[in-house]
């Protein structure tokens, strides 16, 4: 059985889940608190696993794999059945492009190493740090939405589920967690809405995980 190493509010992690349910592939979830005795990432053991120490971490076989989007198209080549990038190759560019803009882009500028260190070394405030969470999202939102109007049906490409898919509740979980205003992105939120009617996306929230909080 595929086994994720995962922390279950980490929105990378979250990515995966999404992947890992939409194409109907068993897993052991394996958690790993990233906050917990100073984060369980740090840990030798987690270390000798990825050496990275981030969330998600997937292992099939002999095979270690870490990055979320690396994960969910290893899933998608590996286990072609319920694909999540189209066949038109144009179409898979613009589905890579729109998920880099919210994996590559946006998410890197407020995830936890980023936002301890602001509260840490930097000193800053709670009113500040979320300033930096706000304008961050809703930089990475603009583009999309724009992206998202030549491309979207259902979802984000067309009437299936697919890569972008695994990368917008993640986003907007953190969104709403931190009181952004998602007013400006009507696309977005319809395609938010669609998702969050899915069972595979409902088993990946991060509420429904066994290490929920």
């Amino acid at each position: 059985m595929l086994k994720l190493y995962s922390y279950w509010r980490s929105s990378a992690s979250y990515r995966a889940r999404i992947a890992l349910h939409l194409k109907e592939l068993p897993f052991e979830t394996l958690p790993v608190h990233l906050l917990k005795d100073g984060g369980e990432q740090h840990k030798a053991e987690y270390r000798a696993v990825n050496p990275q120490g981030f969330v998600p971490c997937l292992v099939d076989g002999e095979l270690v794999l870490n990055q979320s989007l690396a994960i969910v198209e290893y899933l998608d080549e590996a286990y072609p059945a319920k694909p999540l990038l189209p066949t038109n190759p144009a179409l898979r560019a613009k589905a890579r492009a729109m998920a880099y803009v919210l994996a590559c882009d946006t998410h890197p500028m407020n995830n936890l190493k980023v936002l301890k260190y602001l509260s840490g070394e930097l000193g800053v405030s709670d009113e500040q740090k979320s300033a930096w969470i706000q304008h961050w999202i809703a930089e990475g939102l603009k583009p999309l939405e724009q992206m998202l109007a030549a491309t979207a049906g259902r979802f984000s490409i067309g009437d299936a589920p697919g890569l972008v898919d695994t990368c917008i509740p993640p986003l907007i979980y953190s969104a709403e967690r931190f009181g952004c205003d998602l007013s400006a992105y009507p696309i977005v939120m319809r395609i938010q809405a669609n998702l969050l009617e899915l069972p595979a996306v409902q088993a990946a929230h991060p509420q429904n995980q066994p290490d929920a909080a």
